[in-house]
């Protein structure tokens, strides 16, 4: 049976990890750059094995040069320093999926109204602890309300319930 072909993003994704995992080499950028990774956008990196989360790591703004290397390192932080999980060992790479989003640009939010849990990413940033930051992406399995959004992201980046927040809104682009 062949392989199922993956979209580029999900391959270069892939091959970072299993050679980092492998090897520990960090593989370098396509060379030539191919333009579809030549842009530069923050994205996130999610493994799932056997239909579980596994790890997920990612920027919500660029910090590398270009795509091609944010997906590179992002795939190997989500394999190896997601704190919720142990590093992925050579026996598990032939079970994971990968699944890359890229993040389109923040966006101010005004209001809740404008906010939709299957459409849009959150990021909560505390207003008196501008730091703490908790990231949420869009269209979660289980996160259908906007409280729910904003409860996840709290926690996630220590910000009490009480605390004053800024909010920002991204949409995605989810490649499998």
């Amino acid at each position: 049976m062949a392989e199922k072909m993956h979209h580029p993003y999900v391959e270069l994704a892939k091959k970072a990890l299993e050679t980092f995992v492998l090897t520990g080499k960090v593989i370098p950028a396509p060379d030539p750059l191919p333009e579809l990774f030549s842009g530069r956008a923050g994205c996130f990196v999610t493994l799932m094995e056997n239909g579980e989360l596994r790890g997920c790591i990612g920027t919500i703004e660029p910090v590398y040069d270009n795509l091609a290397l944010e997906i590179i390192n992002n795939a190997i932080a989500a394999g190896t320093e997601d704190p919720r999980f142990p590093p992925v060992r050579a026996d598990e790479l032939p079970y994971l999926d990968y699944t890359v989003e890229v993040l389109g640009p923040l966006e101010l939010v005004r209001d809740l109204s404008e906010l939709d849990p299957k459409v849009y990413g959150v990021v909560v940033q505390s207003s008196v602890r501008p730091l703490r930051k908790g990231v949420l992406l869009p269209d979660i399995e289980g996160v259908d309300t906007v409280d729910e959004q904003i409860r996840i992201c709290r926690l996630k980046a220590g910000i009490s319930g009480s605390e004053p927040i800024i909010l920002y809104r991204f949409r995605t682009e989810k490649f499998k």
